[in-house]
């Protein structure tokens, strides 16, 4: 049995959570608070598996809640908003610093015609971040030199080097990101596309959020666009991403979601397996489901190189594993051994 608290100032989101969570009956909701401050003496009274967390609250908001939490009682978060007000978003993101697991959208209304399936990803979510081992943490530091430990970063295709990094990650990817574009060099040598499954309202937000923590420069990406080095490509809601024969940027909302994902990462590595080829370098990065599979196949027929996160730093260990199990990984590393290889790989220009 799964014991989930929720806070949320609104009763009506309370019990909308509630009704959504006890559909399952591996699920039963153990307490609710009505602000931050109920939900640090909550997480401390009832030691809930995991914690429904909403953004803005009366006396401290999601993230100060957070991050108490996370300093006295480790509770694996989950923040929940319906917010589209990008300061609001902002402190979502903030809320990842400072321990949380991911970010998913509220439940719509019951007549919503997304609620069935907002509500399936949710439960699915809450499953999924129910066994990660949470410690007691200060927010994210820029990571330091990987120091003394060594990685295997010798490349595919015959030693090729990248001329493109495509990336994707799902539940746990924002962090993922940090601790490899924040150790990346401000002139690195080629472009990076990513593919970051976030809840609606929230990408413009990560973006901007990326952008100060890393190095490089992190931008939404425009249709048609030039692919610049040393440039974060972010993928725009509800389009697709990929790059064009004249390597140039593919935004495509007109294509349909791929396994339910827009964007999808297939549709990333896919297209860049067949504009790079051996140039390419995929990296696929922790997350539900297998999202990529077919993308990476793509990668590696075109003697490119794939990188999958290991099980030991995902935060859901989906996507990587489904990669692996379809046999198109050239290896398995940490996020500092990825971060590590990329500089190795490819370098600054």
């Amino acid at each position: 049995m799964i014991r989930v608290a929720i806070a949320d100032d609104s009763r009506t989101a309370q019990e909308l959570l509630r009704s959504v969570l006890e559909q399952d009956r591996d699920i039963r909701v153990v307490g609710t608070a009505a602000d931050g401050a109920e939900a640090v003496e909550m997480a401390a009274d009832v030691k809930p598996d995991v914690i429904l967390m909403d953004v803005h609250m009366p006396r401290l908001n999601g993230f100060e809640a957070t991050r108490r939490i996370m300093a006295q009682t480790p509770t694996p978060i989950v923040i929940v908003s319906s917010t589209s007000v990008i300061e609001e978003a902002r402190t979502a993101l903030r809320s990842l610093e400072a321990g949380a697991l991911t970010i998913h959208v509220k439940p719509p209304a019951p007549t919503d015609p997304h609620f069935d399936k907002v509500s399936r990803d949710l439960l699915l979510t809450v499953k999924a971040v129910a066994d990660v081992r949470v410690v007691r943490r200060r927010p994210i530091a820029m990571p330091d030199a990987t120091g003394d430990v060594e990685f295997e970063c010798g490349g595919a295709g015959g030693g090729s080097r990248p001329e493109v990094v495509a990336i994707a990650a799902s539940t746990g990817g924002p962090k993922a990101l940090v601790s490899i574009l924040s150790t990346l060099p401000a002139h690195f040598a080629v472009p990076v596309l990513v593919v970051q499954h976030i809840a609606t309202g929230f990408t413009q937000a990560l973006a901007q959020w990326l952008d100060g923590c890393t190095p490089l420069a992190v931008k939404l990406a425009e249709h048609g666009e030039s692919l610049r080095p040393g440039t974060v490509y972010l993928a725009p809601e509800e389009a697709h991403l990929g790059v064009s024969a004249q390597r140039t940027l593919v935004v495509d909302d007109q294509t349909p979601a791929i396994l339910g994902f827009r964007p999808s990462a297939t549709y990333l590595f896919r297209s860049v397996g067949e504009v790079f080829g051996k140039r390419a370098l995929a990296v696929i990065l922790t997350g539900m489901g297998r999202d990529g599979v077919e993308g990476l196949q793509v990668v590696k027929r075109a003697g490119g190189e794939v990188m999958a996160q290991d099980e030991q730093t995902s935060v859901v260990f989906g996507m990587p594993a489904a990669a692996l199990s379809a046999g198109v990984v050239d290896r398995v590393l940490p996020l500092d051994g990825i971060a590590e290889c990329l500089k190795r790989r490819i370098g600054s220009r």
